[in-house]
């Protein structure tokens, strides 16, 4: 049986008394698992993690590599397809590893290293995309290589059972068809302990499956699903025959499909041929089969094992961090230590214990958020909050002080513990005001009893305005385009803020940006309703209307800061290139009349730019953005010189004036420099 299931069909042999009777038990957990399949029962499989999974590939390459080294050497001591550490004659794995020294056939060995050496050729060869599959290649050389041996008469020549495939031949030693099939006991369908080990062999077996499911999928080049439900109902149907006609108890074996997956195999026919082959090959050409030597089926396993368990995979899971590598590893030691399910389930032990510290510590996200009004603490909740992130959060809390404005967030939570429901309640009741904490609320179900409540400012109200400055509304804007950029910006309730600004509205700068439609000066800045004045003309440029409106934007609404806000690829600027290159009139070009109150002021910017001499057109996108750039700086210059009242306003400090550049195609924004930065004069 498969190594998984050897302890499993002894014990059940012993208990059940009679071969006969253990057929009935084989028979019925066919129809178990056959039942299972029918169940979706295979659903278990998607509880096995990815690096336990990957452990137990690694493992049975390992496995393979430390048990076959022996046959490859002759020293067949111990049953060919033995997986067990712990081996029956009180030797283990590496107990048979130190004995090859003082058991060691040179025939055994030059055979085995022999096609141990052509495989490794023929996988770095051109042949290794030959049809012919190379195992095959290497039993055909072992069993010549022994042949030769023999015609020569040397004593280098294999022989015995023991050290050569050993299948029974009909019609020797007393085999007949009566010693191969055996018919089950039916009168044990009323013993309970047939149903008992019935049920024992089809879970076992049905784990087993499932794992080497998991892990053969994972060797398939085109990374297909394989049905486990399906799997478990053909095998349920496997081992009903087998219960029937006197087999072994079957489950699927890691060994047997990387095998296959590595000599070419796409598709489950090669499985069905597999088997075929296998009759033919037992019942017809048993004489031939019992020439090949263990040594040159060793030679296959080892290579096979060799790229089960490749250094490149633990260096891969290492790098993957070691909540995934621990387990790994832990996985790979226990299989080679124990058996296959006994080191599934430390390993599965080891990988939960990780995924209680994970979430532990995955209860909750802390976000900092810097609003106009100051800092906020946003404590965003996971979507499952057990009694296990109590602590956790606990300690959270516990961290802000007096002053600190502290939301918790549960808009993406479905699950809340009562023992956390608890906690938050007596941080927003008691300790949180007794500390001087403001606690708000949001996104809590009905069920929970917790209704949103927010305590902090998240819109430019009028004491929130009448303590910025100039360079804090700087700040605060590089701040909202860098979240814009990366993607993290600031959850704001727009509705909340429809209600709050509804009243009067005190925003903290005005920006003139261009009409271009991707400029959104909300959300390149990453703000809200009532944060800005938004005065928006094509090439950003300054007008009478403008100014005014800026005028009453900072001296009566208070407003902080005027930012003069261009960008890259600007059609408008790319039109004043073109027109300044052709010298052509406006008017008579496009045909509309009041084109030149745009085009007119670029010119300046146009001229002012002497860095090119070459292409000067809009087909020079770099020209074309120093253009834009320097009419940002002209347009600051032009504000100074048309308002005095602003110019004033810059001169005492009261507001900055700051110019700036948004990329079109990255979402940055570069700030240009400060108000008082002088700004050369153009000649038109």
């Amino acid at each position: 049986p498969a190594a998984g299931l050897t302890a499993i069909v002894l014990t059940q042999m012993k208990t059940l008394g009679t071969f006969e009777a253990f057929l009935l038990a084989v028979a019925i957990s066919g129809v178990l698992q056959m039942g299972m399949g029918l169940l979706k029962a295979g659903v278990l499989a998607s509880y096995f993690p990815t690096n336990v999974i990957k452990g137990l590939l690694a493992a049975i390459g390992v496995i393979l590599i430390l048990k076959q080294i022996p046959h490859l050497v002759g020293h067949d001591s111990d049953y060919e397809g033995d997986f067990a550490f712990f081996q029956e004659d009180g030797r283990n794995t590496f107990t048979e590893l130190l004995e090859l020294t003082q058991a060691f056939l040179p025939g055994a060995a030059l055979v085995g290293l022999a096609c141990l050496g052509l495989l490794v050729a023929w996988d770095r060869s051109r042949l290794k995309k030959s049809i012919f599959p190379a195992p095959l290649a290497a039993v055909l050389v072992g069993v010549g290589v022994n042949e030769l041996f023999r015609a020569m008469g040397w004593s280098w020549a294999i022989e015995g059972d023991k050290h050569l495939v050993n299948v029974p031949v009909l019609g020797q030693n007393g085999q007949g068809w009566d010693t191969i099939f055996t018919l089950p006991d039916f009168s044990q369908l009323t013993n309970p302990k047939i149903y008992l080990g019935a049920i024992t062999l089809a879970i076992v077996a049905s784990l087993e499956t499932l794992l080497n499911l998991e892990a053969t999928d994972k060797l398939d080049p085109q990374r297909r699903v394989s049905p486990p439900n399906r799997e478990l109902l053909a095998q349920g149907v496997g081992n009903l025959a087998a219960g029937l006609v006197g087999g072994m108890p079957m489950t699927s074996v890691i060994v047997r499909s990387s095998v296959n997956a590595n000599a070419g195999a796409r598709t489950r026919l090669s499985a069905i041929t597999h088997g075929m082959l296998l009759v033919v090959c037992v019942f017809a050409l048993p004489t031939l089969l019992n020439r090949i030597p263990l040594s040159a089926l060793a030679a296959v396993l080892v290579v096979t094992g060799f790229k089960l368990a490749h250094p490149s995979i633990f260096r891969k899971m290492l790098k993957e961090g070691l909540n995934q590598f621990v387990p790994f590893v832990v996985t790979v030691a226990a299989i080679v230590l124990t058996d296959l399910l006994l080191g599934v389930i430390i390993g599965l032990a080891v990988s939960l214990l990780f995924l209680l510290q994970s979430s532990l510590r995955r209860g909750m996200t802390i976000i900092q958020e810097e609003h106009a009004s100051g800092m906020v603490h946003r404590v965003e909740l996971a979507n499952q909050v057990s009694f296990l992130n109590r602590a956790a959060l606990q300690e959270t809390l516990a961290r802000f002080g007096r002053g600190d404005q502290v939301v918790i967030d549960a808009r993406t939570t479905d699950y809340i513990d009562p023992d956390i429901l608890g906690l938050i309640r007596a941080f927003r009741d008691e300790a949180g005001p007794a500390r001087g904490i403001s606690v708000s609320l949001i996104g809590f179900q009905d069920k929970y009893a917790l209704r949103d409540r927010i305590q902090y400012v998240d819109v430019s109200t009028r004491e929130v305005q009448s303590k910025l400055t100039p360079d804090r509304v700087l700040h605060l804007l590089r701040e909202g385009n860098d979240r814009f950029v990366s993607g993290r910006r600031l959850h704001r309730d727009l509705a909340r803020q429809v209600d709050a600004t509804s009243e009067g509205q005190h925003p903290m700068a005005v920006v003139l940006s261009c009409i271009d439609s991707r400029a959104p000066v909300e959300m390149l800045f990453d703000l809200g309703i009532g944060d800005v004045f938004s005065c928006r003309l094509a090439g950003n440029i300054v007008s009478r209307e403008a100014l005014g409106s800026m005028e009453f934007a900072c001296k009566v609404a208070g407003a902080k800061l005027i930012l003069v806000l261009g960008h890259t690829s600007c059609g408008a600027v790319k039109a004043a290139c073109d027109f300044v290159h052709k010298g052509a009139d406006v008017r008579q070009a496009t045909g509309l009349q009041n084109l030149p109150h745009v085009v007119d002021p670029l010119r300046e910017a146009v001229a002012l730019e002497r860095q090119e001499r070459g292409d000067r057109t809009s087909a020079n996108s770099d020209f074309v953005d120093r253009v834009a750039s320097l009419n940002v700086r002209n347009v600051m210059r032009l504000i100074r010189e048309q308002s005095p009242t602003l110019r004033d306003m810059v001169d005492r400090g009261e507001i900055g004036l700051a110019g700036a550049m948004y990329d079109v195609g990255s979402g940055s924004v570069e700030f240009l420099g400060a108000t008082r930065e002088p700004v050369p004069q153009a000649t038109v």
